[in-house]
């Protein structure tokens, strides 16, 4: 088991924010950009979790998946009390079936835009759909490349939702902490309406020393930016795309590499996703 609570007390738990479960066998969406040949089942996932000491986790969506959110509730409902879901959904879903969502442990929408164009939220079916999800107490995930955040911030923060940026924004490590949206992204932190997932860093771009060094570079601005109570880690498991390279366990040696003081750790890891995800339940 790894050492990564040592420091803190036995009684306190800790939620991994961002991971994955899927299986071969289920229909994938006909547009994607990549196809799983190997199981990530909820059995697997929640052995990750005991084999590092978390208790808790939040299951994202896969984009391969489409919009077929089935796997992930049947999850949730299987593990009502360790599981949060985040789900992508049409824009003209229903409010009825988002309430059972809700009901079975949904807290967030999913917007991997990733190689997709930009939507305009000033249409009409953008501002019913999200009037929903803020009336749900929900956040709106978003998941696209630094130099297009800003801007998608910009068009989302009027809506009043909470909004949760994936993997550091999705900068590349090669190119500082100067790169295009970055320093804005940065500066829209600061109006309390967003929330960073510090995690993903195998993803950004660079070498894995680059990677890193980026991300101990970052981590003080978005503290500064975001403040500490709004940053939350998470696993990225099983790490699509990079699953030959990267391990539950080397991500967790990664957040470690990061120097976190204890209290920051607490916060990631229990404090801020606990307030974002809704764990009510988890008493420290």
């Amino acid at each position: 088991m790894s050492d990564l609570f040592s420091a803190l007390p036995p009684s306190i738990l800790g939620i991994d924010g961002h991971a994955h479960i899927f299986s071969r066998k289920l229909d994938l969406a006909s547009a994607r950009r990549y196809s799983p040949d190997y199981d990530a089942t909820l059995a697997m996932y929640r052995h990750q979790l005991d084999q590092h000491g978390l208790s808790h986790g939040v299951l994202v969506q896969p984009s391969f998946l489409g919009t077929d959110n089935r796997y992930l509730l049947d999850a949730l409902q299987q593990a009502p009390g360790q599981l949060r879901g985040v789900v992508v959904v049409e824009r003209d879903i229903s409010r009825a079936a988002l309430d059972e969502m809700d009901r079975l442990g949904v807290v967030g929408v999913r917007l991997n835009l990733m190689g997709k164009a930009l939507p305009d939220f000033s249409e009409p079916q953008w501002q019913v759909f999200f009037g929903h999800i803020a009336a749900l107490g929900w956040h709106v995930e978003v998941h696209r490349h630094v130099a297009d955040m800003p801007a998608l911030l910009a068009g989302l923060m009027p809506f009043g939702m909470k909004i949760v940026i994936d993997h550091f924004g999705r900068p590349d490590a090669r190119l500082g902490l100067e790169q295009p949206g970055f320093r804005q992204m940065l500066e829209l932190g600061r109006s309390g309406q967003l929330w960073m997932k510090v995690s993903g860093i195998y993803r950004l771009e660079g070498s894995a020393r680059e990677n890193l060094d980026f991300a101990r570079a970052a981590l003080p601005l978005l503290i500064d930016a975001f403040g500490r109570q709004r940053l939350v880690w998470g696993s990225d498991w099983p790490h699509t795309q990079h699953e030959h390279a990267v391990s539950y366990g080397s991500v967790v040696e990664q957040l470690q590499a990061l120097g976190c003081t204890a209290q920051l750790m607490r916060s990631l890891l229990i404090e801020a996703p606990r307030v974002l995800f809704d764990f009510a339940l988890i008493q420290a």
